[in-house]
């Protein structure tokens, strides 16, 4: 992280300082600016709000609203629920990983998508599913996830 960085981040908390009781508080305030916590701002945060640096690392992976990791235009949610396991959930990812080259948890090198492994999409009767930001695609094959993933990657999907 760079001293600007590192500068921005303890402008962010410094509302905070003191405050240990408002460490969520302030470790949102660093995610809606970066769009993650990484390390670096960790140890900003710890320091100004006055808590251990092993506390604010508790905090951001006890939950799992906090990232660490810095994520794509696009998240990529696949169900992996019983459902779609029976369905061919595992087809999918391997699709995934082909057109994406990455796999569940990483990101993108074009930082177009963000892929994340669920336990359920709510949509068990279109199994094999994923969601892709607030669209939900159903009934997937490896060709026609993989056709999916290119027009919204491009822009029209």
């Amino acid at each position: 992280m760079t001293v600007a960085t590192e500068t921005r981040v303890a402008e962010l908390v410094k509302a905070y300082a003191g405050r240990p009781s408002e460490l969520i508080q302030a470790l949102h305030r660093v995610q809606s600016e970066l769009g993650h916590v990484p390390a670096g701002a960790q140890a900003v945060v710890a320091a100004v709000v006055g808590v251990p640096l092993s506390q604010v690392r508790g905090v951001v992976t006890f939950y799992h609203f906090f990232r660490t990791n810095p994520v794509g235009r696009h998240t990529l949610r696949l169900c992996l629920g019983t459902a779609c396991h029976v369905r061919g959930a595992e087809n999918i990812l391997k699709a995934i990983r082909e057109e994406l080259g990455v796999g569940l948890e990483e990101t993108s090198a074009d930082g177009a998508f963000t892929v994340e492994g669920v336990r359920c999409l709510g949509a068990c009767g279109l199994a094999p599913v994923m969601m892709v930001d607030d669209d939900v695609y159903g009934k997937l094959d490896p060709k026609r996830t993989k056709r999916i993933l290119r027009q919204i990657r491009e822009g029209g999907g």
